[in-house]
């Protein structure tokens, strides 16, 4: 980054706040950086756009709001006499803006494809680490909060917990470009009644239906936009389609890939490696994004090898599977029968139809009253988890993990339940 970039206390104006003030030169030399950058062209919601069309915002758009949300976390604490000093509000605003910028394209779908044995946390650390270093430390203070090293365990908790700016930026983002009202939530009276007791954030009493209406809002949002039957049956078939492009890639077949998507496909990324391994990982994943995969998927359309062609124009032209949702594993047999069908009905050997016949699971808790619990404050000084502060009768059903089967599979091959 130039050391001639000159910061002119810039505004971003965002659909879901409006103006949007950049607070300092070195947020806002961050957000120009290329690294950050990069993440206009990823979405933050990968393909739910093939279910709700307006859904195409990124996770650059995202960053920012969260760290909007950090600033004003940051002012209302401190309006409670609690000290944050000037260093360590930069800090948590950087380590929030920089929270997820580690994210590959659509989401999740390279951890699943062809990424294994480096999640988003551990791109995330890699990539703050190099900014680190470029700017002679001045991250350092933001790492330690991003990693919950510092002493302020509270500041971390602003960044990652079950209460987090992350959380209330997408909850709230996702909501207002999906239209799925039942995602709203009141970001900004639940900020207010943020407060920090013998270092831990509390929510004061009377911000408890607040609270409420968020835990409630998210359970909502994942079943019905991040768990939505097609959005998996969509997100599934990238995983397949790129699954198949890295397996033909590793065994010597010419496949058409950008070049850093060409590196990941034909190579086996193992994190033991050396720093100059990890150096090399970074260097291409920087490049990488949703452009990438899709340009790749529609020169894929025209490839040799049948699988590839027919996942790759299904993923172009939305050509989706039939997905079958239900609360009991799928029955094995049941599964090698429609297997064998489908083998038929596309005259492939039946271990290819692995790539379009598959089942997975899917879980969601929407509260743990184990991890970084959100706690009440009482005008006592006494504090309760939300669960049992709550009157709402079957709230603590939140904390309880639900998990549901899904089974993919084509639709023009005779197949039925």
């Amino acid at each position: 980054m130039s050391p001639d970039l000159v910061y002119k206390a810039k505004i971003i104006n965002d659909p879901v706040y409006g103006f949007i003030k950049i607070p300092s030169k070195m947020v806002y030399e961050l957000i120009e950086h290329p690294v950050f950058q990069r993440l206009r062209r990823i979405k933050q919601l990968g393909l739910t756009y093939y279910v709700y069309p307006g859904a195409t915002h990124s996770r650059f758009q995202h960053a920012i709001g969260a760290a909007h949300l950090m600033e004003q976390a940051i002012q209302n604490i401190r309006l409670k006499g609690i000290e944050i000093t000037d260093d360590e509000a930069e800090a948590v605003l950087i380590a929030i803006l920089l929270h997820d910028i580690g994210h590959g394209p659509f989401s999740h779908a390279l951890e699943e494809s062809i990424i294994h044995n480096y999640t988003h946390e551990d791109l995330s650390a890699l990539l703050m680490h190099r900014l680190n270093d470029e700017y002679n430390g001045k991250l350092s203070l933001a790492l330690d909060i991003f990693n919950n090293r510092y002493r302020k365990k509270f500041l971390h908790q602003l960044v990652s917990s079950q209460l987090d700016m992350d959380r209330l930026d997408y909850l709230r983002r996702d909501s207002f470009f999906t239209g799925v009202t039942e995602g709203v939530i009141g970001s900004d009276r639940i900020i207010k009644m943020l407060t920090v007791e013998n270092d831990h954030l509390v929510v004061e009493a009377k911000g408890i239906y607040s609270i409420e209406k968020f835990l409630i809002a998210r359970r909502l949002m994942y079943w019905q936009v991040y768990f939505h039957k097609t959005v998996i049956a969509a997100e599934f078939l990238l995983v397949k389609l790129l699954q198949r492009a890295k397996e033909l890639a590793l065994t010597g077949v010419e496949i058409f890939a950008s070049p850093p998507l060409s590196f990941f496909l034909k190579n086996k990324i193992s994190k033991s490696g050396s720093k100059g391994i990890a150096d090399v990982v970074i260097s291409n994943f920087i490049h990488l994004d949703d452009d990438d995969i899709m340009v790749s998927a529609k020169a894929w359309m025209d490839h040799p090898d049948p699988v590839l062609s027919m996942l790759a124009y299904n993923l172009v032209n939305r050509v989706l599977p039939k997905i079958k949702i239900q609360k009991q594993p799928f029955n094995r047999q049941r599964l090698e029968e429609i297997k064998h069908k489908v083998s038929e009905c596309l005259n492939w050997p039946d271990e290819m139809t692995d790539y379009v016949v598959f089942d997975n699971i899917i879980s969601n808790k929407a509260y743990s009253e184990f991890d970084d619990r959100i706690d009440i404050i009482y005008n006592s000084g006494e504090t309760e988890d939300i669960t049992h502060a709550s009157d709402i009768f079957n709230l603590n059903a939140l904390y309880k993990t639900t998990r549901k089967f899904f089974l993919c599979y084509p639709k023009n091959c005779g197949v039925s339940f």
